[in-house]
C-alpha cells in the first residue's frame, strides 16, 4: 500500500503527515510540525522535502502515493501555485506543486485551507454517505469548502464559498478587509473585536467564551449577536446550496453546545422549510486533528474536483 503525505503550511508553523487509505478510512502514521514564521519559501519547501524522506525512512516497504498541499489562499490549484496569502508574507507565485513533483515524482496536489477540510469532512468525517456538504472553518478567519454532488467545487478561478467576504452589516467589526462583514462577526478574530467595539473588552475569543459560561453579561451580548449573524449565515448557505451536512471547525467547534440554542430557532424560521429539514448543521467531526486529515485528502481527492 502506498503512503500518502499530508503537508499542511501555515503563518506561523507548518506540519506533516504520513498515512495510508484503506476501506475509505485514512490512518495517520506520522506527524510532526516546525515553526515557519518569517522563513523564505524556499527554505520552508526544503524543510518539508527533509522532512519526507526522514518520515518515509521509517516504512522501507511502502513508497509515496501522493503528496497533499493545504494553505491558506488566495492560490491556483490548477496550476499548483500559492499566491500572496495574507499569513505568508514573500509567497509570491510559488511553484509548491512543481517543487514536490520534481523532488519525488509522484502526483500532488495544492487546496486552500477550507476546500481542504471539506474533502477531509467528506471523505472522513461528518460528510461520509452524503453527496452535498458545507465547510466552514470558523477559526481566525471565515471561509467555506463546498461539496456538491460528490465533488468539490471551487469556482472559476479558486475563489468559491468566500462567505466571511458577504456583508451583513453597514458597520461593524473588519474582516476580510470589509467593515460588518461575516468574517468580522464570525471569526475567532472578529468575536474579539466585536467584543472591543461593543463593550470595551479587550479580552481573547478563548476568555470571551469563558465568561459567557458563566454567565457575563457582556460577553454574552456580544456572543449572541456573533451567533445570530452566524445563523444568517447558514440560512444563506441552506437556501442557495441546499447542504445535506454543515460541518463547521474552530470557534463553532469547541462551543456548539452554546452556539445551537441560538442558531436552530433562527435557522428554522428564516431557511426554506425542505431545505432545512434535510441539513444537519455539525461541529466538524474530525476535531482538532482537521488540518492534518485535511492535506491528506487533498493528496487523495481523485475524482472529487470539478
Amino acid at each position: 500500500m502506498k503512503l500518502k503525505i499530508g503537508l499542511d503550511i501555515g503563518g506561523t508553523k507548518c506540519a506533516i503527515s504520513t498515512g495510508e487509505c484503506e476501506d475509505g478510512a485514512i490512518k495517520i502514521l506520522s506527524r510532526e510540525e516546525f515553526p515557519t514564521a518569517g522563513l523564505p519559501w524556499q527554505q520552508v519547501l526544503d524543510e518539508f522535502a527533509r522532512r519526507i524522506e526522514l518520515q518515509t525512512s521509517n516504512f522501507k516497504h511502502q513508497t509515496i502515493g501522493a503528496i497533499g498541499i493545504s494553505c491558506g489562499g488566495p492560490l491556483d490549484s490548477k496550476l499548483g501555485v500559492i499566491m500572496s496569502p495574507p499569513n505568508l508574507p514573500g509567497w509570491d507565485d510559488v511553484p509548491v506543486v512543481d517543487f514536490f513533483k520534481e523532488r519525488f515524482g509522484v502526483p500532488v496536489s495544492v487546496q486552500n485551507d477550507a476546500n481542504a477540510c471539506a474533502l477531509a469532512e467528506y471523505l472522513y468525517g461528518s460528510g461520509r454517505g452524503v453527496k452535498n456538504l458545507v465547510f466552514m472553518t470558523f477559526g481566525t478567519g471565515l471561509g467555506a469548502g463546498i461539496i456538491i454532488d460528490g465533488k468539490l467545487y471551487s469556482g472559476a478561478n479558486d475563489n468559491a464559498g468566500e462567505i466571511g467576504h458577504i456583508r451583513l452589516a453597514p458597520t461593524g467589526p473588519v474582516g476580510y478587509n470589509k467593515e460588518g462583514s461575516a468574517e468580522g462577526f464570525c471569526s475567532g478574530a472578529g468575536i474579539a473585536r466585536l467584543a472591543k467595539i461593543r463593550k470595551g473588552l479587550d479580552l481573547t475569543t478563548k476568555e470571551i467564551f469563558a465568561r459567557v459560561r458563566v454567565g457575563d453579561p457582556d460577553c454574552t451580548e456580544v456572543f449572541r449577536e456573533s451567533a445570530e449573524k452566524l445563523a444568517a449565515i447558514l440560512a444563506f448557505t441552506i437556501d442557495i446550496l441546499n447542504p445535506e451536512v454543515i460541518a463547521l471547525g474552530g470557534v463553532f467547534m469547541r462551543n456548539a453546545d452554546l452556539f445551537m440554542p441560538i442558531v436552530d430557532p433562527i435557522l428554522n424560521r428564516e431557511a426554506l422549510p425542505l431545505a432545512r429539514k434535510v441539513c444537519r448543521i455539525v461541529p466538524a467531526e474530525l476535531g482538532e486533528n482537521i488540518g492534518d486529515y485535511a492535506a491528506l485528502a487533498v493528496a487523495g481527492d481523485v475524482g472529487l474536483k470539478v
